[in-house]
C-alpha cells in the first residue's frame, strides 16, 4: 500500500489544471474567478485528506466547467487519461442540469448521488459558504443560501464525512451570526 507521499506524488492534475484555466475567465461576485474556486475545492478535498481518490481530486478542478463554459467539449476531457470517463462522469453528476431548480438539483445529489458527488458537492459548499459575503449577496440570498445548505448539504455531509457536517454547521453559524448583527445595527 502507498503511503500519502507516494499517493500525491503519482497524482497527475496538469491535464486538468490546463482543462480548468479556461474559468479564468469566469468572475465571481465576491471577486477572483472560478479557476481560483476550482483550487479552493480541490484544496478543501485535500485538506480532509482525501487525497487517494484521484477521480475526486480531478473532478474538483472542473466541477463548474460545464455550467459556466457550456461550450466546453467533453469528449476532448474524456481522452486526457485512463481516469478521464469517470472525471466526466461525476461532473456530469454533479452539474445542475438546465430543467432542474437548485432545490431539486440538490434533492437529486442527496437522495441518488454518488460518495463522490456527495463529497465534491460539500466541498463546493465549503468553499461558496467561505466567499458568502453581505456585500456582494443580499441578506435574504445569503439567510436561502444557508437554509438550503442546512436542508440539503449537511445531510450530504452526515452520509459521506461528519467532518464536513462540523466545518458545514459552523459556517452556516457563523454566518446567521453575522446576518444576526448587522439586522440589530440596521434598526
Amino acid at each position: 500500500m502507498m503511503t500519502d507521499l507516494e499517493t500525491l506524488k503519482n497524482l497527475v492534475l496538469a491535464p486538468y489544471i490546463l482543462k480548468a484555466m479556461v474559468l479564468i475567465k469566469v468572475r465571481r461576485l465576491v471577486g477572483g474567478n472560478q479557476f481560483r474556486h476550482s483550487f479552493s475545492t480541490l484544496g478543501i478535498l485535500i485538506d480532509y485528506k482525501l487525497f487517494s481518490d484521484s477521480i475526486l481530486l480531478k473532478a474538483s478542478l472542473l466541477h463548474d466547467l460545464l455550467e459556466d463554459i457550456p461550450e466546453t467539449q467533453i469528449e476532448e476531457i474524456r481522452n486526457i487519461d485512463e481516469d478521464s470517463t469517470r472525471v466526466v462522469d461525476l461532473v456530469l453528476e454533479v452539474t445542475k442540469q438546465k430543467d432542474e431548480t437548485k432545490s431539486g438539483y440538490l434533492e437529486r445529489i442527496l437522495n441518488q448521488g454518488s460518495r463522490n458527488a456527495m463529497l465534491l458537492k460539500c466541498a463546493d459548499r465549503i468553499s461558496n459558504l467561505t466567499d458568502l459575503h453581505r456585500d456582494t449577496h443580499t441578506n435574504q440570498s445569503i439567510a436561502d443560501y444557508l437554509d438550503q445548505t442546512e436542508k440539503y448539504v449537511i445531510p450530504m455531509a452526515g452520509k459521506v464525512n461528519p467532518f464536513m457536517v462540523i466545518e458545514l454547521t459552523d459556517l452556516v453559524a457563523r454566518r446567521r451570526e453575522i446576518l444576526k448583527i448587522m439586522e440589530e445595527h440596521k434598526g
